[in-house]
């Protein structure tokens, strides 16, 4: 038994390893204690790491791969090894004391710490065993601490790491009902609005009271449908046609809410059709995600609202066309009343059916649309539609003169085109016959030198019974025959003579009210008069030839300028 002095020394030497919590120190510290017991010295220190022994300090240059194969063979027991030139070898198994071993993630077998390998010159003496037997105990003892307090550390990190995930957890799901509470704000909202029949306004209203940003609800075209909050810019900006169908396709294919400059804009697809767009003004850049989601959804409601409106326009236009088309070719009045009050419309008192054809562009329906507009400009309230090229409507009252043309040009972006007005109809069985009138008017018009503009059946005069298309060669025949002579006189001596012709006609022969007309002295138009009786050889006495004369110049009026 070694003196109890030696052994004192050796654990008071030994208590500092208990003072490291650095397990490879440990080991180290150990291995320089063994040349302190007697005679021999260490070969190599071993620790546990994952599923086997690893050599610590990696480059210990007495070790050996063979040494390493002979002590993983060993597999956690003490045994002997071998060393040149070296009569003892012992690879000591350094172990937890004994007890239940907690899991620390290394897969140790009977709480194997590492091992401590020694050799010597000569079989070690039983003091030096014991003292070895002593340093072995120490140092598993010392490895086992440190491992509990690797253990605590890493429980203590876990421990951490637990109680933020459950924090994040907690956070989230904080904001998650937040976030839930306020799209059930918003929810609530949009379905107010939507029971209380607000349409676009109280959408755009109810954006702007959960998000505190100004709203503003704008059709594909950008004009202000619905405004929210303050602000409000006036007159509002018309955007770039074409920088605005970029700005529909590319908000509409990310599905989202999209920033442009000052703008979170989002656009209502119903169908993958865009109709219109939804906008919140931040130019602070004060909107969050759940303004982004509030936007979003009252998009998708806007998405309804207008898709509801489109198919009830679709559906009344439908219905006016039906309605109109019918009364066209004959209603009776009591289911024509009913049908034109269920579209809003009152058939009662004086209709004008009005026939429109344009030169530029087809007829088809945004032309109709156009028409419409013009019309309702107008302060006329008309049912629409369509028939073999040309717009028809049923006007309530009589068109003021010229103005229909010429708001109809303004629309169109053209002056060319033509205007028929039939004659007024008292009762939904009369329109047919204004139809008929209105198409008549507008063929003479079509058919006369000024061919754009507007003429009223009620105008036309003669022309109510002469009749066009075939025979309009023998009506220009029959001018020719009277006023040829005449015209070609004034052509080449830039004459007026079939004008003053004309003046004297409609006032009826009246010298005095024919001369003021045209601006001259009885005189003048008395010699006027002689010249056209000289060119023509026609006498203004004869009844025939009168008649006549006044006839063609009728006709010629109509030809050169349209009716009046």
């Amino acid at each position: 038994m070694a003196p109890s002095g030696v052994a004192d020394e050796l654990m008071l030497r030994c208590l500092a390893m208990f003072d490291s919590r650095d397990e490879a120190e440990i080991l180290r510290r150990a291995m320089a204690q063994v040349s302190t017991v007697g005679a021999g010295r260490a070969e190599a220190g071993y620790l546990l790491l994952g599923d086997g022994l690893v050599r610590c300090p990696g480059d210990a240059f007495r070790a050996t791969p063979a040494l390493d194969a002979r002590v993983r063979e060993l597999a956690g027991r003490d045994g002997p090894v071998r060393f040149p030139r070296r009569g003892w070898g012992w690879a000591f198994a350094l172990r937890e004391p004994d007890g239940p071993h907690e899991s620390d993630g290394q897969h140790a077998p009977n709480g194997l710490r590492g091992a401590l390998v020694v050799s010597s010159r000569d079989r070690p003496g039983e003091d030096e065993r014991f003292l070895l037997s002593l340093l072995v105990h120490q140092t598993s003892a010392a490895l086992s601490i440190a491992a509990a307090h690797r253990r605590e550390r890493a429980q203590a990190a876990e421990l951490r790491r637990a109680r933020g995930e459950r924090e994040a957890i907690r956070r989230r799901l904080d904001r998650a009902l937040s976030d839930l509470g306020h799209l059930h704000e918003v929810h609530d909202a949009l379905a107010r609005a939507g029971a209380r029949g607000d349409g676009e306004a109280g959408i755009a209203r109810a954006l702007h009271r959960v998000t505190g940003l100004p709203a503003a609800v704008e059709d594909r075209f950008g004009n202000l449908r619905a405004w929210a909050g303050p602000g409000r810019p006036d007159p509002y900006p018309k955007p770039d046609p074409a920088q605005r169908e970029e700005l529909l396709r590319e908000t509409a294919r990310r599905s989202r809410p999209a920033r442009v400059r000052d703008r979170l804009v989002a656009v209502a697809t119903p169908r993958g059709e865009p109709l219109g767009a939804l906008c919140l003004l931040d130019p602070e850049g004060r909107a969050d995600e759940r303004a982004v989601r509030a936007l979003d959804q009252a998009a998708s409601a806007l998405a309804l609202e207008l898709a509801h409106l489109r198919e009830l326009a679709e559906l009344e236009l439908r219905l006016r066309r039906e309605l109109v088309d019918d009364l066209l070719t004959g209603a009776d009045d009591t289911s024509a009343y009913a049908r034109a009050e269920a579209v809003g419309h009152d058939l009662h008192g004086p209709h004008h059916v009005v026939a429109v054809r344009w030169a530029d562009g087809p007829a088809d329906d945004g032309f109709l649309r156009a028409v419409g507009r013009a019309a309702s400009g107008l302060g006329l309230r008309v049912l629409p539609t369509r028939r073999s090229g040309t717009a028809v409507l049923v006007a309530r009252g009589r068109p003021a003169e010229r103005a229909l043309h010429a708001a109809l040009s303004r629309e169109l972006g053209s002056p060319a085109g033509a205007v028929g007005v039939g004659g007024r109809c008292d009762a939904p069985h009369e329109v047919p016959r204004s139809y008929q009138e209105a198409l008549r008017a507008l063929e003479v018009r079509q058919g006369s030198h000024s061919a754009y503009g507007i003429t009223f059946f009620d105008d036309l005069g003669l022309y109510r019974i002469l009749r066009t298309g075939k025979d309009q060669r023998e009506v220009e025949q029959f001018v020719r025959e009277w006023l040829g002579p005449l015209l070609d006189y004034d052509a080449l001596h830039r004459t007026a003579l079939v004008e003053t012709l004309t003046a004297y006609f409609d006032r009826g022969g009246n010298y005095s009210e024919t001369a003021a007309a045209l601006v001259i002295h009885r005189s003048t138009l008395r010699y006027r008069l002689q010249r056209i009786r000289e060119i023509s050889g026609s006498d203004l006495t004869d009844v025939d030839s009168r008649l006549n004369l006044q006839v063609a110049t009728r006709i010629w009026k109509i030809m050169r300028s349209g009716p009046e």
